[in-house]
């Protein structure tokens, strides 16, 4: 290899060093901040998808103040709705709670020979590792009031915070984008922001709505099948199935052990067990295949192990919140990318033609 080929590998080595440098730095500062930055960036998430409604309000003369402050009432109206909608069957399953622990307790006595044979297992394999057999118990004696207490107050932060930065999201985006607009130096850097301002409130928006008008029809499938095979509350399984569904591949796979462990409790039968979970998952297969290709389209163009391992990392830092803004945020990544790096060209060029230089 000669002295140039050697310095032009150094170069790039140092280039990818700095970049995954730069990446670990940013995944800590993101974690660090997690209490300030994850309300900040849901507000923005919810923002792009109710900015176009907000624009349709401030066409009729409205302030714009006055349009934000409505939205942000409007989400937490739904909001409220939807805590009404779950607080009524939840109470009805907390009361029963010790009625499904004991059947539980009777559904899982078949299990403890294998359970039984595991613990013998593990004892032969930690003497032969000559280990000890006895375990370390840590008791935590904080009780779940002094939990409330303590965390209540950042919650509430959290919960002020996120309305606060979704109102001014609202109120000055368009401020925000002539600002940004204003500080590029020549009209094709203009035009380019301009095009991403456009492109990434309109796929996040359209992602969003087209999402939950899925998941609205995935609830009231699931509380309807729910309903017709004799599961208790199925208002309450379907709610739980569309909101889990906005975390793609999690969610529903968190759904299905939810609704095995309905049927472990409510039924004694092998098909009353499955029933429940089988019926979603049919559903959810539908819903996967069909309902949201047709509606979404080339909106979700992602690849799904980008996709997975998006929202692995956000819930991992971030938890349900991330969880929920993965796919807005890869949508966001992928459409500055799209504008600013010459893929755009060459899928826009004819075929036959060659890339220019």
């Amino acid at each position: 290899m000669s002295a140039p080929d050697l310095e032009t590998l150094l170069a790039n080595a140092a280039r990818l060093a700095l970049v995954v440098i730069g990446l670990l730095a940013l995944i800590a500062a993101l974690e660090y901040a997690r209490m300030i930055l994850a309300p900040v960036f849901l507000a923005v998430v919810i923002g792009l998808m109710f900015g176009p409604l907000s624009d349709r309000i401030e066409r009729f003369g409205i302030p714009t103040w006055i349009s934000a402050l409505g939205v942000v009432a409007l989400f937490l109206s739904l909001i409220a709705m939807t805590a009404t909608a779950f607080a009524v069957p939840l109470s009805d399953w907390m009361d029963k709670l010790p009625d499904i622990w004991a059947r539980l307790q009777s559904q899982l006595t078949t299990w403890k020979g294998l359970v039984a044979s595991f613990g013998g297992m593990q004892e032969e394999l930690r003497s032969a590792l000559g280990q000890s057999t006895g375990m370390k118990v840590d008791v935590d004696s904080t009780s779940p009031v002094e939990s409330a207490v303590y965390f209540a107050p950042a919650f509430m932060a959290q919960v002020i915070l996120f309305l606060a930065s979704m109102y001014f999201f609202i109120a000055t985006r368009q401020q925000f984008r002539e600002t940004v607009l204003s500080l590029c130096p020549t009209a094709a850097l203009r035009q380019s922001a301009r095009r991403i301002f456009n492109d990434v409130e309109a796929r996040v928006s359209r992602y969003l709505l087209s999402i939950t008008a899925v998941n609205i029809g995935l609830g009231i499938s699931v509380s309807l099948a729910l309903w017709a095979i004799g599961v208790p509350s199925p208002m309450l399984w379907g709610l739980l199935a569309g909101a889990l569904n906005y975390v793609i591949y999690i969610g529903p796979a968190v759904m299905a052990l939810l609704l095995t462990g309905v049927g472990l409790a409510t039924s004694d039968t092998t098909a009353g067990i499955l029933a429940p979970p089988l019926v979603f998952l049919t559903l959810n297969l539908i819903e996967a295949q069909f309902a949201t290709p047709a509606v979404l389209g080339r909106t979700m163009t992602l690849n799904p192990f980008v996709v997975l391992l998006a929202i692995a990392l956000w819930i991992w830092l971030w938890g349900p919140v991330g969880g929920f803004i993965a796919v807005p945020s890869l949508l966001i990544v992928e459409t500055v990318l799209i504008n600013i790096l010459p893929l755009r060209e060459l899928e826009e060029m004819p075929p036959g033609t060659s890339a220019p230089g």
